[in-house]
């Protein structure tokens, strides 16, 4: 699996919305080339099917899934259904110490961000837990002065998981999910820059987590 390198992990920590996004896309797929088959899009939550926030990303999926080839159903029998989860947890704050010019000293900001269980309640699209977690480093930063300065900020993981069945059989023919460390816990930013991040490549050589990078919007 690749990692992350330093410099787009302090690009993540710094940047904000105006940094490029960043996200770790695994894909397990076994697709037949598309040839026009139809699909629809369904909430993995009940509770969000029919809701204007989830329609709107749904169209984003559908809008992916026509440009590779596939044809929404339209009210008939479906060859694909697939399923969209989405949401993004309640933040980890993070510190970083950047040393002055008489030293280095220790790099208290430098350390493992390891695992974690329950996933921000409501604010997911799917209930329990998520299958995937892996381990991100928060950069340290060095900087002018005179003596250690300390600051903290607050990391948001995000994640997007899309699956696609076989209407007939329920058979699986695509698992994807996509993760992103940032500095918001934004959906509606958030939300779309997965989903792109999804299907950049897509099907995606199966069982390969790659890094995707999105270049942020130009201003004005």
């Amino acid at each position: 699996m690749k990692m992350f390198s330093l410099a787009a992990v302090a690009l993540l920590a710094l940047g904000g919305c105006a940094q490029p996004f960043a996200a770790k896309v695994s894909r397990f797929q076994q697709l037949a080339p598309a040839s026009g088959q139809t699909f629809v899009v369904q909430a993995v939550d009940p509770n969000l099917r029919g809701g204007l926030e989830f329609t709107e990303y749904a169209n984003m999926v559908a809008g992916k899934l026509q440009q590779q080839g596939y044809r929404p159903a339209q009210g008939g029998p479906a060859d694909l259904i697939v399923k969209v989860a989405y949401g993004v947890d309640h933040g980890r704050e993070r510190t970083v110490t950047t040393p002055g010019v008489g030293g280095f000293g220790g790099y208290g900001g430098y350390g493992g961000f390891g695992g974690f269980g329950g996933w921000g309640g409501p604010r997911w699209g799917y209930y329990g837990r998520s299958r995937f977690a892996y381990g991100f480093n928060d950069p340290f930063l060095f900087g002018g002065g005179f003596g250690p300065d300390v600051s903290s900020y607050t990391v948001y993981t995000s994640e997007l998981m899309v699956t696609m069945e076989r209407a007939d059989t329920g058979a699986h023919v695509f698992e994807g999910t996509a993760k992103a460390q940032s500095r918001t816990d934004d959906l509606p930013y958030l939300v779309p820059r997965l989903v792109e991040a999804m299907f950049t490549g897509f099907p995606g050589n199966s069982g390969e987590t790659v890094k995707i990078t999105i270049a942020p919007e130009k201003k004005g």
